[in-house]
Order: C-alpha cells, then sequence, then structure tokens
C-alpha cells in the first residue's frame, strides 16, 4: 500500500504525541524533585519557543500575526501549556509518573462530552465502547492501593483532573480556532507566551531561581528532552493533527501515554508496575482501537 505524503505526515506525529509525551512523564517527574514547577515550566517553554521561533526565520516563515490569531494563540497557551501542562507538573510532585498518566487518560472522554454539549455533537457506537473501554482501564490502574504514595496524593488528583479538563477543552477550541496555518510558528508563539506568563507565576510563588549549571545531570537530560522532544518535536506534532484529523482521534494520545509512562516509570524510576497494570494497559489500548477505527462524520 502506497502512502501519500500527508499519511506520512500524519502517522509519524501520532507515533511523536504517543510515545515521547508518553516518556515526558518520566522526564517531568525527574525535573520536578529538584526544581521549582513554575520555573521549570518557564525555563522548558521560553527556551523551546525562541528555539521555534528562530527555525521558522531561519525557514522563511512570516511571523506576522493578527490580533484574532494573538488572542487565540493566548488562549490555547493557557489551556495546554499553563494550566494543561504547568500545573500538571506542579501536582506531579505528589503523584507517580505513571499514575499521573492515567489520570490524563480521562482525556478523550471529556473532549467527546464537550463536543456533545457545544455541538450536539452525538458519539458513534465505537467511540462509546472505546471510552468505556478506556474508564475500565482505568479503574483497574486507579484502584491499586499501592500507587498512593503520599498523604498530598489526593490533591494532587483532584488538581490533574481540572489539568485534564482544560487540555481537552483547549484540544476543541484549537480544532475550531483561526490559529496561524504554520505549525512550527503557532506552537513557537503559544510557547513564547506560557513561558513569560510562567516565570511571572514563578516569581509570585518566590520559587528559587538556579543555574542549570547547578542542576544534576538527570535534570540537565530530562530538560533537555523536555524542550527538544517533548516540546518541540511532539506539541509541534500535536497542533498538526489537531488541524487535520479529528480532535477525538488526536485525543487518543491519553490512552497509549499511560502504558508508555507506566513502563518507563517503573523501569528507571522503581514504580509500582503489576500484573493488573499490564492487564489494564491492554484494555486501554484497545479503546484506543475502537475509537480511532470508527467513522468520520
Amino acid at each position: 500500500m502506497n502512502l501519500t505524503k500527508t499519511q506520512v505526515f500524519i502517522i509519524i506525529a501520532f507515533l511523536s504525541i504517543y510515545i515521547i509525551w508518553g516518556s515526558t512523564y518520566l522526564f517531568n517527574k525527574v525535573a520536578v524533585t529538584e526544581l521549582p514547577p513554575f520555573f521549570l515550566a518557564s525555563i522548558r517553554f521560553s527556551t523551546a519557543g525562541i528555539l521555534m521561533l528562530t527555525l521558522a526565520k531561519i525557514f522563511k516563515a512570516s511571523l506576522k500575526i493578527t490580533k484574532k490569531e494573538l488572542k487565540n494563540t493566548a488562549i490555547a497557551s493557557l489551556f495546554f501549556l499553563i494550566l494543561g501542562n504547568s500545573v500538571f507538573v506542579w501536582a506531579l510532585q505528589f503523584v507517580d509518573s505513571g499514575f499521573a498518566a492515567l489520570i490524563a487518560s480521562t482525556q478523550p472522554l471529556f473532549v467527546l462530552l464537550i463536543l456533545r454539549i457545544l455541538d450536539q455533537k452525538p458519539m458513534q457506537k465505537k467511540s462509546i465502547i472505546g471510552v468505556c473501554l478506556g474508564i475500565f482501564g482505568m479503574y483497574l490502574l486507579i484502584s491499586q492501593q499501592e500507587l498512593v504514595t503520599s498523604e498530598n496524593t489526593l490533591l494532587g488528583i483532584l488538581v490533574m483532573m481540572g489539568c485534564v479538563l482544560g487540555w481537552s477543552y483547549g484540544s476543541v477550541f484549537v480544532s475550531k480556532a483561526i490559529l496561524l496555518k504554520n505549525s512550527l510558528v503557532s506552537t513557537g508563539y503559544q510557547m513564547a507566551i506560557a513561558g513569560v506568563v510562567l516565570a511571572i507565576l514563578s516569581l509570585l510563588f518566590k520559587e528559587t531561581w538556579t543555574s542549570p549549571l547547578q542542576w544534576s545531570t538527570n535534570v540537565q537530560i530530562s530538560m533537555f528532552l523536555l524542550i527538544f522532544l517533548g516540546g518541540i518535536v511532539a506539541f509541534t506534532a500535536f497542533n498538526y493533527l489537531l488541524k487535520v484529523v479529528s480532535t477525538e482521534k488526536v485525543a487518543t494520545s491519553a490512552y497509549v501515554n499511560p502504558v508508555i509512562a507506566l513502563f518507563m516509570g517503573w523501569y528507571f524510576l522503581d514504580e509500582k508496575l503489576s500484573t493488573q497494570s499490564i492487564i489494564a494497559s491492554a484494555i486501554l489500548l484497545t479503546g484506543v482501537y475502537f475509537i480511532t477505527s470508527r467513522k468520520r462524520r
């Protein structure tokens, strides 16, 4: 079967948001154990945003942006990077990386619910089956008492649920909003805006700022991977997919990411990975199949 150029890009983009974003839970967990969360996020997004806009300029892409596009870009940055990611990383201080990824797996359910409310968009049978399997798989994972590791875990879970809701609304908003057509430029502006806002938040919360030269090697490596892979590569792929495939299909990354995150958390951080977790992960992936294989209307 011969694939078109667009189909190849879509496949690569999905692999990016599935695998790379699945690994960012580990990198964020490593980094947030040493660095203040908003300072961490500000450095990550500021650096990634500047690099992306610089690359766009090198490739002679236009950096011009209208007031409407700037407003929509700022809104997307708020829901994706500030609320959906940075506040989520703050809560990661209290929750295992694999467990955090499981909470994020509720995103497709939120997306479908938001679409139904905003557009009166009915859910197809395969979507319903997929979401039900995803919720069941998530329940099997969350019901394991050994995943709760601190007294602040409940606070972390509640905050993360709010972050997932914000990210889900952001996904629906971006799929309909007027934004820059160039994904690299659009993502660069989103990250630059987030970097500035998060720096202000970091100062307001009186976080301690340190030089990268003072960070441990593990944190330096994690930050490098978060900026270049998690930020530039995966987030650009995410924005691209929101424009070329359905929002529900893009949201299926929230089903695959936990599988990657659980394995990496178990392998690198000695987080618990039980037989029940493995079975639940298989159920989550089955849910992905049902959602992605439904007919698009």
